[in-house]
């Protein structure tokens, strides 16, 4: 077992070694954009720009892969002074749901959000809506405005050559692409026009999840402010990326390996599970979602104060997810972050469990590291157990995950109650599997 911990804590070392270049870098770009941006605030000041939303280094810090960041581009106008008419779930079925910007009759200041490069007027005679903000149309403008940012920043001299062009500007359906160069690495940001909203996240029906964060922590971040991004070319819908990101932060103020945990999750992910990223996959914010769960299912601080054991907090609940093909959203639960990902499940589950069956083979960076492996902590038969909480939701509780942390050889928590409430579910699927039998 010694050789084994030593293991984890060198592959731990290997990746915290990459994160403050990754840190770095990533500033480095994200100036040169905050500078574009400027520029196109000073070109349409219907568009803002936000220094205060600063999470950005410390999450391309913790991740492995590539791929795009948010960059939100706030809009100068408040959900408040427009009529939010909600339309419905999107698509997916239970997705987010999805409305449309109506801006209000004789409203004061709405004067630049009735043009027509980001306005569809209303074609009912509606008496108290003049017609609305379009998001594609919004989108088209922004991306105008970079690119006249874009050359006039180069022109005088104000962003290193190299670091940023014109041609790396993609519009995509629901925001822009763009590729910019920060010291080693070229980071691709995903620039999205926000509309700044007071409304408050989701209320949490479950006070049980607040014990797993620092105190007053979930409460103050959910209440703060949601954003209203693009959901379709015509629809806009509730964005709680940032809270996420905020209550992430949050995390690494605890002792313990909860980020750890992610950050060596994130690195298998991209390495084993998804072919080097090669193959489509679990991305950064189902993992973070993972994260928020098991820190909320394992509130209690010795559930983190050792790195292997943590990481298969993060195992239990993500195997789970898959067997039952649901990855409830943490503030929504409501939404499945899985349905309509397009991903195969069952493949990737299969890749999940032989990790957390024999991971060392995966946390050998090094051909010095190569030995013999212990043997699959795993008989067969747990992909029944991990598909219960599909039919019964009171499965999704600690008692409940703790037998999954037993059935890998990592539960030892010493609390009499959490004990005998481990034992308790475990002699109730032991009866539910004669049943089935």
């Amino acid at each position: 077992m010694a050789v084994q911990v030593s293991l984890w804590h060198h592959y731990l070392r290997a990746l915290r070694s990459r994160a403050a270049p990754r840190a770095r870098d990533y500033q480095q770009a994200e100036n040169v954009l905050l500078t574009v941006l400027e520029r196109a605030r000073a070109l349409d000041p219907r568009f803002l720009v936000d220094y205060s939303r600063d999470l950005g280094a410390f999450q391309f810090a913790l991740r492995s892969s590539d791929g795009p960041l948010d960059m939100e581009v706030p809009l100068r106008v408040a959900a408040e002074a427009l009529l939010v008419e909600e339309q419905g779930a999107a698509e997916t079925g239970d997705g987010p749901v999805t409305c449309r910007l109506g801006v209000p009759r004789g409203g004061v200041g709405l004067e630049p959000w009735t043009t027509d490069d980001v306005f569809d007027p209303c074609s009912d005679g509606s008496a108290q809506c003049s017609g609305h903000i379009v998001p594609s149309k919004v989108l088209r403008v922004l991306k105008d405005l970079l690119v006249a940012a874009i050359v006039h920043c180069k022109h005088h001299g104000l962003i290193t050559p190299g670091s940023l062009t014109v041609g790396s500007l993609k519009e995509e359906e629901l925001g822009l692409s763009l590729l910019v160069s920060g010291g080693w690495r070229t980071i691709r940001f995903h620039v999205v026009p926000v509309v700044p909203s007071r409304r408050p996240a989701p209320a949490l029906d479950r006070a049980q999840l607040t014990p797993g964060f620092p105190e007053g922590s979930l409460k103050r971040i959910t209440g703060q402010g949601v954003a209203l991004v693009p959901a379709s070319p015509q629809l806009w819908r509730v964005s709680t990326d940032y809270l996420l990101t905020r209550l992430l932060s949050a995390l690494g103020t605890l002792p313990g390996h909860r980020l750890d945990s992610l950050s060596i999750l994130d690195r298998i992910n991209h390495e084993s599970w998804c072919d080097g990223g090669r193959s489509p996959g679990l991305t950064f914010s189902h993992l973070q979602t993972v994260l928020l769960w098991a820190c909320a299912l394992f509130p209690a601080p010795e559930d983190w104060a050792e790195l292997q054991g943590a990481v298969y907090r993060l195992l239990v609940v993500l195997l789970c997810c898959l067997a039952t093909r649901k990855l409830p959203h943490f503030l929504r639960p409501e939404q499945d972050l899985l349905r309509g990902s397009g991903l195969d499940l069952h493949a990737l589950y299969q890749r999940v469990e032989l990790f957390a069956s024999q991971p060392e083979a995966s946390l050998r960076i090094h051909v010095t590291h190569l030995g013999r492996s212990p043997p699959p902590r795993l008989g067969s038969g747990v992909k029944a157990l991990l598909q219960l909480p599909a039919n019964d939701p009171a499965y999704w509780a600690t008692a409940y995950f703790d037998v999954l942390l037993d059935k890998f050889q990592v539960f030892h928590i010493q609390d009499e109650d959490r004990v005998s409430a481990m034992q308790s579910i475990f002699q109730k699927t032991r009866t539910l599997g004669r049943e089935g039998c």
